[in-house]
């Protein structure tokens, strides 16, 4: 199924407005779950998360083959099954590239190295684009409806001293300490560039699975001349 066979699409905004819903609420739920001290697994305040169930991180895992689906459904399936793998898999190559320069150095963080890391990271996430366009392109609107309200609430965590994950300092930390130098390293820059390419790698390679099972046993759409 090509994605240029058919004229029925959804918007993007139609794609991912209901997972942004839902991503939002699971964000405030974590937020308020984390300043009451609700209980681990569930919640965790330690950096980065701690693998908390009530998260978002997981959801690619779930949204990917949603918009797989829909976008397949109507017309936007990938122009190649075999891109549509091998992209993700390459971006994913690319990103735990970024994250092993990102962490490397261990306690003594060099800022530099990190963001510098994380541009790796968001190359990995680029490189989905040329497997299945419309599928990487919905993942990185959703990231971006996922990931700026973090980044936002971030400014109040982090200047209130919250004690949870949002305000948390990475091991090693050795950046600026005033609020909005502090938010642009912790905050902005993670969840632009490094979540958000996590939200494209992952939701691709799934979507990709999705997508397989969605067009089995499914008589392909001929384009006409």
């Amino acid at each position: 199924m090509s994605e240029n066979s058919s004229s029925a699409r959804l918007s993007t905004i139609q794609l991912i407005l209901v997972p942004a819903v839902i991503t939002l609420t699971v964000t405030v739920l974590r937020a308020v779950g984390e300043m009451q001290g609700w209980p681990k697994p569930w919640f965790a305040t330690t950096p980065g998360g701690g693998g908390a169930v009530i998260g978002i991180s997981w959801l690619p895992l779930i949204f990917g083959p949603y918009f797989a689906v829909k976008l397949a459904g109507h017309g936007g399936g990938p122009a190649s099954t075999g891109k549509s793998f091998m992209f993700p898999l390459l971006g994913l190559a690319v990103f735990i590239l970024g994250i092993f320069v990102a962490i490397k150095g261990g306690q003594a963080q060099v800022p530099l190295q990190v963001v510098l890391g994380f541009v790796i990271a968001a190359v990995g996430g680029a490189v989905c684009l040329p497997g299945w366009s419309a599928l990487a392109k919905t993942l990185f609107a959703y990231g971006l409806a996922a990931r700026i309200p973090v980044a936002i609430l971030m400014i109040f965590a982090i200047s209130g001293n919250w004690g949870t994950h949002y305000d948390a300092l990475p091991p090693g930390y050795n950046g600026p300490t005033a609020l909005w130098p502090k938010w642009v390293m912790i905050g902005l820059i993670p969840q632009m560039l490094l979540w958000i390419p996590f939200t494209m790698v992952i939701g691709s390679l799934f979507g990709a699975v999705a997508g397989v099972v969605a067009r089995r046993g499914k008589p392909a759409i001929q384009s006409t001349a």
